[in-house]
């Protein structure tokens, strides 16, 4: 079979195809044949090794895809038909035209989601949902404020936002990638290239600031969301896309009793399993009514794995962009 195979520590441009053996099937494992790839931030941090989860080279990168399935292990519920379309999440492996994926990690693909939607859902949309739903659940009616609001993790975030009735305010850099949050749904766009957001928010709350705030970004970005949170306000940390790790000041915290709330949501398969089903259950429930949909703005062969995440990395995409084996 063809696949992106890391066989070192590299840079996103070193990455090529190469022929390799199909994975074996395993009893639990259904082997998928990929019809799209998602790609992440952290794909790049694994070929960097930079990632918490550092797997032994050699490896294929890319944790989910959606495409059609071909066989089924001895112990896989009969209800995994051949020819089933599904989306998974594979972990490794996904930048390959095969992979083998535990039945678990399966899920039949909503009618309502191309192959590609589904290579852009398993990680990003579970982390807005687990944030917004379990971590710092949105009240019908706040105010939620989402940075990096063009991003995968970012769009999924105000989709969300809005599917559970909250007036959402996009930060985002240059107004085509504005329009993008906005067609997402986005209530407020502010342009933080262009004027500070923190005052933005507090006007446009009538000082009260917002109840939720969304921060993918960190450094900076997080110590200035805590000049315009409300009392009672959560913060949801989600990531660091800036590179940097922001020290927060825990007078603030104190004095607008607020909430300061991470989300790990690669951790759940270790640490809540169970739960795992349930949000895709809340996930594909709003794919069927139309309120979440997953925006792939740039489509890639699996022999340009390398730009794919070249172009990620330096931002020249918004929403997702997928593999096409």
């Amino acid at each position: 079979m063809k696949a992106v195979v890391v066989a070192r520590k590299m840079e996103p441009g070193a990455l090529k195809v190469s022929e390799i053996d199909s994975p074996a099937l395993t009893d639990d494992g259904v082997r998928i044949e990929v019809r799209a790839g998602g790609c992440n931030f952290s794909d790049i941090l694994m070929l960097q090794e930079k990632y918490q989860v550092k797997p032994t080279f050699p490896f294929v990168p890319g944790a989910e895809v959606a495409g059609v399935v071909r066989e089924v292990g001895a112990d896989v519920p009969d209800s995994m038909e051949i020819g089933t379309r599904v989306l998974a999440r594979c972990g490794l492996g996904g930048f390959a035209d095969e992979v083998v994926v535990p039945a678990a990690a399966v899920y039949r693909l909503p009618d309502a989601l191309s192959f590609e939607a589904g290579a852009a859902l398993p990680t990003v949309y579970p982390t807005s949902y687990a944030a917004l739903v379990w971590r710092a659940p949105v009240v019908r009616g706040e105010t939620l404020l989402v940075h990096a609001a063009a991003g995968g993790v970012g769009l999924s975030a105000v989709q969300i936002g809005k599917a559970l009735g909250a007036r959402v305010i996009a930060t985002a850099g240059g107004s085509a990638k504005l329009q993008v949050a906005r067609r997402a749904g986005a209530d407020v766009l502010i342009d933080y290239r262009r004027e500070d957001f923190v005052p933005r928010v507090l006007e446009e709350t009538d000082g009260r600031g917002a109840d939720v705030i969304y921060d993918s970004v960190g450094g900076e970005t997080t110590d200035r969301s805590l000049k315009c949170i409300a009392w009672n306000g959560r913060l949801l940390v989600i990531g660091f896309a800036s590179g940097e790790i922001p020290e927060i000041k825990l007078n603030r915290v104190l004095l607008k009793n607020i909430a300061i709330v991470g989300l790990h949501w690669s951790a759940y398969s270790e640490r809540e399993p169970e739960r795992i089903d349930d949000c895709f259950e809340g996930l594909f429930a709003m794919a069927e009514r139309g309120a979440i949909e997953p925006l792939v703005s740039a489509r890639y062969r699996l022999e340009e794995a390398g730009q794919a995440l070249l172009d990620l990395a330096t931002r020249k995409t918004v929403g997702k962009i997928v593999l096409i084996p």
